[in-house]
């Protein structure tokens, strides 16, 4: 089951809390959770308090285990531009755009235990192994220990 939490006008570009969702998908929420509190960017702190929203959303909601949450999607929409004026040399003025965004976590329950990606890399690279046989011996060798 889906739950998702929200949370609006963001006064964060969205371009830069982008750059945070993307670090979290797919990977289990309390690890998400644990990432997100050492990421020195701004956004971070945002889409931490949106993922612990979700999570308390499905245990309270749903009766979810948030120890098998997995964070199945994260994404950033722009939110309004708050427009300024920036007085200049001369009498001019330039625009300042203050942006902001909207901050959206979905996060789903798994049956089992997640697999990392490294793990699942890990795993295809082992099978794809051959082990390499020794070259036959030609007759040239022999030859020329003799």
């Amino acid at each position: 089951m889906e739950v998702k939490a929200i949370t609006r006008y963001v006064r964060q570009s969205a371009f830069k809390a982008r750059a945070v969702t993307r670090d979290i998908q797919g990977l289990p929420a309390q690890k998400a959770l644990t990432l997100l509190e050492f990421y020195p960017q701004k956004a971070a702190r945002f889409v931490w308090k949106t993922l612990k929203s979700a999570i308390a959303n499905a245990e309270n909601n749903h009766s979810l285990n948030p120890d098998m949450l997995v964070v199945k999607e994260a994404t950033v929409g722009e939110a309004p531009t708050i427009k300024r004026f920036r007085p200049r040399a001369r009498g001019s003025a330039s625009p300042i755009a203050k942006r902001t965004c909207h901050i959206r976590v979905i996060v789903e329950e798994r049956a089992e235990e997640p697999v990392s990606k490294k793990k699942k890399a890990a795993d295809g690279r082992k099978k794809a192994r051959r082990v390499k046989k020794p070259a036959a011996d030609s007759g040239k060798a022999t030859e020329a220990k003799e």
